[in-house]
């Protein structure tokens, strides 16, 4: 995934850029960079790698260098950012949130136009590059712009920091967000509302997808309409966004507590007590206990001094060894407890069937599980959500792959919520995790939760819906009539 952050002022920006982009820590874990831009000493740029630190550790001793009263950062689990550019529309410096999977027939494409791509040790196309080079084919930066949308498969939010401004676009179908706040004498824009609060911004737009805006310290000029469609990714609120943020004005937070709570009123099950999982199954936990009318309590807490949620190595061994690290199990609240355990969401099952494990020789008398979302069963083509690289990752495709002899049969039986094969297939993980019981959240209920059209909301992980609009063109609102 990935996260960021920009803001326009009439003073000084560095401090609450640092501040505001070290906000998106929990998004990613491989690359952060800052850019500023004055028109005494113009751009000042760092990039850093991440995956053996934090942001703030990186870029605090460097704070000092950048100057100006604009600036745009970025924190990517993907690539280092932010690029800098200089071309027939100006110089500015460029941040991306994307995933792009038709990236090599781009670069060809563009190779063939005669354009040039920078060579990276890692042998690697940049994403955020091919976003600069479709962009400086515009006329202007709206042209641009729209040729990203045009081109593109699969998702693209962005940051232009300009010689006037920021200019901010939103994901053609708006799978992943962009929010604005204002204050006196500055305006910002970011991934996560919850960069808000503390710097003292009031959250005063949602753009729309495939809007764009310019921003400047004193006032926002819509340069182009939103689109009529939308597909925001669920999986904001089921796991990757802050508790503290919202998104389309839906708070995660209280979407994760409304899943618990309708989980808890529709269980049968009888346990001694609710837990979540940390960071992001506490709040479905919470829900469920006031569901359920049973109390809550940590039966696992996590060493938060020095595990933050966003730090997990790429290495598969070492991302095993730090979740176990991360999370330390309450001895004497386990013992002889019936425990029901709340949690995001299953990829591999790895990590949970290992908890489960430990939980019961710490004495947990039963273990119960419960699920913020349904079962993950497609490969999310659209945002960068998940490690895995491979649908047969997913331990639901692997069963499937067992019970029919082809991991890619009878997808939509297993995907409804209460069918034959979704039974089997359920109570097939529940027994290879050795858990006392466990269940999913229907979708109906996350769709509920988060309070948009279903057609608004993209599910296509847990249902395969959503897979025309990897190609399809989306069309701006008519402006109103007057």
């Amino acid at each position: 995934m990935g996260g960021f952050f920009g803001l326009v002022s009439q003073r000084e920006c560095a401090t609450e850029l640092f501040y505001g982009t070290d906000y998106q820590s929990h998004l990613g874990t491989q690359r952060g960079g800052m850019a500023t831009y004055s028109a005494e000493f113009g751009f000042k740029r760092t990039i850093h790698n991440l995956e053996n630190t934090y942001f703030r550790t990186r870029f605090e001793p460097e704070l000092e260098k950048f100057c100006g009263k604009a600036g745009i950062g970025i924190i990517s689990d993907t690539d280092a950012q932010p690029l800098l550019m200089n071309c027939h529309l100006g110089r500015f410096a460029l941040v991306t949130v994307a995933k792009i999977n038709n990236k090599e027939e781009l670069a060809q494409q563009l190779l063939k136009e005669n354009m040039h791509l920078s060579e990276f040790s890692s042998g690697k196309i940049n994403p955020t590059e091919l976003v600069a080079l479709l962009i400086i084919k515009g006329k202007d930066y709206v042209d641009g712009i729209e040729n990203v949308f045009n081109n593109i498969q699969g998702s693209c939010s962005m940051l232009l920091l300009t010689e006037d401004g920021i200019i901010a676009a939103r994901d053609s179908w708006g799978r992943t967000p962009i929010v604005v706040g204002q204050k006196e004498e500055a305006v910002a824009v970011t991934s996560e509302s919850s960069a808000f609060p503390n710097l003292g911004y009031e959250t005063t737009k949602y753009l729309g997808p495939g809007e764009i805006i310019h921003i400047k310290a004193d006032h926002i000029e819509q340069l182009r309409r939103p689109n009529k469609g939308m597909q925001i990714c669920s999986f904001l609120w089921v796991y990757y966004g802050f508790p503290t943020s919202c998104y389309e004005a839906r708070n995660a937070e209280w979407v994760r507590n409304e899943c618990g709570r309708v989980m808890g009123r529709e269980d049968d099950v009888s346990v001694d007590c609710a837990c979540g999982i940390p960071d992001s199954g506490v709040g479905m936990a919470v829900g469920y206990a006031e569901g359920h009318h049973c109390p809550y309590q940590r039966g696992i807490a996590k060493y938060t001094p020095t595990w933050p949620r966003s730090f997990m190595p790429n290495n598969q061994e070492r991302r095993n060894l730090v979740a176990k690290m991360k999370l330390i199990p309450n001895r004497d609240v386990l013992q002889g407890k019936r425990m029901l355990f709340c949690d995001d969401s299953i990829v591999r099952g790895t990590q949970l069937r290992d908890n489960a494990k430990e939980l019961f020789a710490l004495g947990a008398k039963e273990v119960h599980m419960r699920i913020g979302c349904p079962p993950l069963i497609y490969a999310c083509p659209f945002v960068n959500f998940s490690a895995s690289k491979n649908v047969l990752e997913l331990i639901t495709r692997r069963i499937i792959g067992e019970l029919e002899g082809d991991s890619n049969k009878n997808l939509q039986a297993y995907a409804t919520t209460d069918s034959p094969e979704y039974k089997r297939m359920v109570e097939e993980i529940r027994r290879r995790l050795n858990l006392t019981s466990l269940k999913f959240s229907k979708l109906e209920t996350l769709v509920k939760a988060i309070g948009l059209p279903k057609e608004h909301i993209c599910t296509h992980c847990f249902d395969g819906s959503s897979m025309h609009t990897l190609t399809e063109r989306n069309t701006p609102i008519e402006p109103t009539q007057t």
